[in-house]
C-alpha cells in the first residue's frame, strides 16, 4: 500500500473515529479526520482524498447531504457510507446521494479494508466509469447524457441519480446483450450480496419506468439469469 493514498474519514464518535483512523494508518493510509459535515466538505477540498469513509448521522450536515455536495463537484472519488441504519430505504438513499458502498455498524476493520481495496483497485464502479469511452448514447428516440445525469425523450428530460446513470450506462454499453445479475452487481455495487440484489431491482424498476415512453425499449428479466436492454 502506498502512503500517497489519502482517506477522508468522517465520524463524530471519537472512540470509533480513533480506532478506524489508527487501523487505517497501520495499513499505510494517509488519514484526515472530520467530525461533522462542515468539516468534511472543507477537508474534501483541502485534502483532496482518494476515497471518503462517511458516517451518515453526523452533526451540522448529515452524510447524505455531504455526499450530494461532493457529487456535484466530483463523480469519481469513491464514497463508503457507515451507518447503524439497516432499512432498505436508507441504503437506497445512500446510493442515490452518490455513495459507492454501504457498511453497517458494527463492522470489522477487515471488511472495511476489503471494500476500500475493491473500490481503489479498479474492480469497483469508479474505475470502470472512468475508463468507459462513451458517455453519450442515442437509442430509440432517447438521448442519454451520462455526464449530465439526463435522459431526454422528445424534449422531456428525466434527471437521473448517479446510480441510475451508472446502471443505464452499463446497459447501453451492452445493448441487446444478456447481463447476468452477478456481473451487474459486481460492476455497479462491488459484490452480489442479497441486499444489493434487492437494491438493484429497485433501480431497474425505475429505469423501466423512464424508458416506458417508448414501448419498443425495455429491460427484460431473464428469470434466474439476469437482464437485457432490448432496443427494437
Amino acid at each position: 500500500m502506498q502512503t500517497s493514498i489519502k482517506v477522508l474519514l468522517v465520524e463524530d464518535e471519537p472512540s470509533l473515529a480513533l480506532v478506524v483512523k489508527d487501523s487505517l494508518e497501520q495499513h499505510d493510509y494517509n488519514v484526515e479526520l472530520a467530525m461533522n459535515g462542515d468539516e468534511a466538505l472543507k477537508a474534501f477540498h483541502s485534502f483532496e482524498p482518494h476515497i471518503v469513509i462517511l458516517d451518515i448521522m453526523i452533526p451540522k450536515l448529515n452524510g447524505f447531504n455531504v455526499s450530494k455536495t461532493i457529487r456535484n463537484l466530483d463523480r469519481k472519488t469513491p464514497i463508503i457510507f457507515l451507518s447503524a441504519k439497516i432499512q432498505a430505504k436508507d441504503v437506497v438513499k445512500g446510493f442515490e446521494s452518490g455513495g459507492n458502498d454501504y457498511l453497517r455498524k458494527p463492522f470489522s476493520m477487515e471488511e472495511l479494508l476489503i471494500r476500500m481495496k475493491v473500490l481503489l483497485s479498479g474492480s469497483g464502479l469508479l474505475d470502470q466509469v472512468e475508463e468507459a469511452q462513451r458517455t453519450f448514447f442515442d437509442f430509440g428516440g432517447f438521448e442519454f447524457d451520462y455526464n449530465r445525469l439526463e435522459l431526454n425523450f422528445e424534449n422531456k428530460v428525466q434527471k437521473l441519480t448517479s446510480k441510475e446513470a451508472d446502471l443505464l450506462q452499463l446497459f447501453c454499453e451492452h445493448q441487446n446483450q444478456l447481463l447476468t445479475k452477478k456481473a451487474i452487481l459486481h460492476a455497479i455495487w462491488g459484490d452480489d450480496s442479497f441486499f444489493n440484489s434487492r437494491t438493484m431491482d429497485v433501480f431497474i424498476s425505475r429505469l423501466r419506468k423512464y424508458l416506458s415512453l417508448n414501448p419498443d425499449i425495455t429491460i427484460i428479466n431473464v428469470r434466474g439469469v439476469g437482464y437485457k436492454l432490448l432496443i427494437g
